[in-house]
């Protein structure tokens, strides 16, 4: 089967994702992405069965007519504000073929939204066979926009599970040795993932805690140049999904204080890893991935007393029971996989089409 994807920042994930599909069913991959994220500088080249191609490579007329010549058995569009891509989903949903639009928006019941499903009842449902959501906090936002439960796919975004289980595995052997004190957050230095909130946050806590911890934060931005400078923050830079893992060692607690983000993928990676979590409820991968105290603790996002006082629970924890939060973090991640990203898809073809 021939799977056209028209996509914006291509992700890690992403790529691990559709390589599962490969590994289990064969067939190929067209992904129209967009040039590099400057905050985020991910690299990525072709393998078997994937093609990439720059957006920016063609016009709304030329990449009509290479989607065509292509003759996809079946297409992704993220999203539905691009009307380049919404003319290719037009035109093959006429053609009867399986169209998925993806979706990440939480239901918030804005002025905006209210719009948006009424236009969505007229058009959308008109454009695209079905939709694909992270999870729960997509699903009523899904129903809004018309898509009857049947054509509402669920577990759009996947980490890459059975690579960061076996990392878990290897690093564990070292934590239960020596657990490392020192939280992490990988993301990019933007406003809205909370981070001059965490780094104040994080300055009053060292003053308190009995348990001194450390905090290292990989990615870049254009929060960068205004990054907290403290003798117990420590800013890596933008790192590689692949060379992530060389962190797992030096750090035992994953933190996410975004304002909202609408899923957060990492946190579904480093639940994979085996950390536990410390997360906003602004994040949407939290309400899967981390039950509050059991396996991490949520926070009120921008409230810097709500970080401080989830890092100080964090720190007050013995290594014991941290590396049993880690485990069960692990058995939670396992609740979606590539494996299951790769059968939804390959359903909508053979099922639900």
């Amino acid at each position: 089967m021939k799977i056209l994807v028209l996509y914006t920042h291509l992700s890690g994930y992403w790529m691990s994702s559709m390589k599962k599909y490969l590994s289990l069913y064969g067939g190929e991959f067209i992904v129209i992405k967009n040039k590099l994220n400057p905050n985020a500088s991910f690299h990525f080249e072709e393998s078997a069965g994937i093609r990439l191609y720059d957006h920016e490579y063609f016009s709304p007329k030329s990449l009509l007519e290479f989607s065509i010549s292509e003759n996809p058995d079946l297409v992704y569009v993220v999203g539905w504000t691009q009307k380049d891509y919404l003319k290719i989903a037009r035109y093959f949903f006429k053609k009867k073929k399986p169209v998925i639009c993806g979706v990440d928006n939480p239901w918030k019941n804005t002025m905006r939204q209210k719009y948006g499903s009424i236009y969505s009842n007229l058009f959308l449902t008109k454009t695209f066979t079905h939709i694909w959501i992270p999870g729960k906090p997509q699903y009523r936002f899904a129903l809004k926009l018309g898509f009857s439960p049947d054509r509402i796919l669920q577990g759009l975004y996947s980490a890459d599970y059975d690579y960061l289980y076996n990392e878990y595995k290897k690093h564990r052997i070292h934590k239960a040795r020596e657990f490392p004190h020192r939280f992490i957050y990988v993301g990019r230095y933007l406003e809205f993932k909370g981070l001059k909130e965490l780094w104040e946050a994080f300055a009053e806590f060292y003053e308190e805690a009995e348990n001194k911890w450390e905090l290292w934060c990989l990615g870049e931005g254009e929060l960068f140049p205004e990054r907290k400078i403290h003798p117990h923050i420590r800013h890596i830079g933008f790192v590689q999904p692949t060379e992530i893992p060389n962190y797992f060692n030096d750090t035992g607690a994953f933190v996410l204080a975004s304002h909202c983000d609408h899923w957060g993928v990492v946190v579904h990676e480093f639940a994979s890893a085996g950390y536990p979590l410390i997360c906003s409820k602004g994040v949407g991968a939290a309400t899967q991935f981390l039950e509050n105290g059991i396996n991490g603790y949520h926070l009120q996002p921008y409230s810097i007393p709500s970080i401080k006082n989830s890092l100080l629970m964090i720190s007050r924890k013995s290594d014991e029971e941290l590396l049993r939060m880690g485990d069960i973090s692990v058995e939670k991640a396992r609740s979606l996989t590539p494996e299951d990203w790769a059968k939804t898809l390959r359903n909508v073809f053979y099922v639900n089409a």
